[in-house]
């Protein structure tokens, strides 16, 4: 693919549409096609950061912070103030930067209950029994069901496993942070097959955020662009997707749906960030403790995957 916007940072802005809807800005960061998101109450201007990164390169092994910068000088020139510091998941293919961004403004993080789950499933693939604590890493785990506040608008938890067996999506009136579900409608959906994740519960989470009201907006978590397309785009209403996602749009099987994921995913390689991104995220974005020399390490299995 030629130099285009999927190599470059990218800021949107979708605009609130009214009483009880966010304005929401989309900040892309291309070296992993990620999707970070700035969700605030036009009225408050308060505002909740979404699956912001920590710019990691698998490389050198080296941290830097460009993108969770980016993110916070937007947040300082729209007269924002950051209530909520929140993730959908440990992600596997991005260094979280929710301990960083807490440390800088002050806000609590947040992640879906079920994290517990996935940080004993990685421990004992890491084979480093109680390595996580999530309670002591997390202000708050959040259970289906369960609203927060940003400002004077309401966020909801919708658990949504499948991707990996803790996803959540946040809904805020009319807009929905549906992480790694699905794809833009002219990509499809996203795999299942990392360790907890499903195919058959990945398929009844994109039932149920499609159920939402058909005006809603579904922002994803990640871009690669796509055939005819080299912009990456993130936003697309639900009506949007069940006109004309091509994985899952009104009509699809379920049977085919999943033997078609599963097909899909079994061709998919490793991302070249999961083995280092889930040891810091599954502590919130922080780093595991320095040794004796002063240095800090990573353990990465063998010939597990």
């Amino acid at each position: 693919m030629s130099r285009s916007s999927l190599q470059q940072r990218v800021v949107r802005h979708s605009p609130s549409r009214g009483a009880g809807s966010p304005d929401v800005w989309g900040i892309y960061e291309p070296d992993t096609g990620s999707i970070q998101y700035v969700c605030a109450d036009p009225v408050t201007r308060k505002a909740a950061l979404i699956d912001i990164v920590w710019n990691f390169d698998p490389r050198s092994y080296r941290f830097s912070t460009g993108s969770m910068d980016q993110v916070l000088d937007l947040v300082r020139e729209n007269g924002l103030e950051v209530e909520w510091v929140l993730d959908t998941h440990p992600h596997a293919d991005h260094v979280m930067a929710s301990a960083q961004i807490k440390a800088r403004t002050g806000a609590p993080n947040a992640i879906g209950a079920k994290v517990r789950d996935i940080a004993a499933l990685w421990a004992g693939i890491y084979n480093m029994p109680g390595i996580f604590d999530p309670e002591r890493d997390f202000d708050r785990l959040l259970a289906d069901g369960e609203t927060l506040r940003i400002g004077e608008l309401e966020a909801q938890v919708m658990l949504s496993p499948g991707h990996t067996l803790g996803s959540v999506t946040y809904v805020c009136g009319d807009a929905a942070f549906t992480h790694d579900t699905l794809m833009q409608p002219d990509v499809g959906t996203s795999r299942a097959d990392f360790p907890g994740g499903n195919t058959a519960q990945l398929w009844a989470s994109i039932q149920r955020i499609l159920a939402l009201p058909p005006e809603t907006r579904l922002f994803v978590g990640h871009d690669y662009g796509a055939e005819g397309r080299d912009e990456p785009m993130w936003e697309a209403t639900v009506a949007g997707h069940r006109a004309g996602n091509r994985h899952v749009k009104d009509g699809t099987r379920r049977e085919e749906w999943i033997a078609r994921r599963d097909a899909r995913d079994a061709t998919l390689p490793l991302p070249d960030r999961i083995l280092a991104a889930l040891q810091v995220n599954l502590r919130g974005g922080r780093l595991p403790p320095a040794e004796a020399d002063g240095g800090v390490y990573l353990k990465l299995p063998v010939d597990r995957f």
